[in-house]
């Protein structure tokens, strides 16, 4: 499943923290490539937690559709990420895009399977009313 990113994550491996933040900086003041730099060395990251927060029906089923979906979340917290952060001291701290977003990413996994798992029960029940109302009962046959 995972195949077709393994020459992107093998390409766009980890870089530096210093590395990093040149990017995001640049990425704040409009630079594109920087951004899809940002968003490509972090596919990896992506499939890393999405195979960690799912049960393996749930990854064969949703898996790359939810990594499709997780992109644009990363394209949000670039914008959000705060270059000047500081710890309660006051003294600069910088922390990693990794670390800065995975909290963000465990809850859109979790937000993305529940609406997945909302949309088949009601798609369920309306087969069976559907079913119902033409007369079929629960185990095929007719009324």
């Amino acid at each position: 499943m995972w195949e077709l990113y393994r020459g992107i994550i093998h390409q766009y491996s980890k870089i530096l923290l210093v590395q990093e933040r040149r990017l995001i900086a640049k990425a704040q003041k409009g630079c594109i490539e920087s951004e899809k730099e940002i968003i490509l060395r972090h596919i990896g990251f992506l499939i890393f937690r999405i195979r960690r927060k799912l049960f393996p029906e749930f990854l064969n089923r949703y898996g790359e559709d939810l990594l499709a979906e997780t992109i644009p979340v990363l394209y949000q917290k670039i914008k959000s990420y705060d270059l000047k952060y500081r710890d309660r001291n006051g003294n600069p701290k910088p922390v990693r895009f990794s670390s800065y977003i995975w909290k963000r990413v465990d809850g859109f996994i979790i937000d993305f399977i529940n609406e997945e798992i909302q949309k088949e029960k009601l798609a369920s029940k309306r087969e069976l009313v559907s079913l119902s109302q033409n007369g079929v009962e629960d185990d095929g046959e007719m009324v």
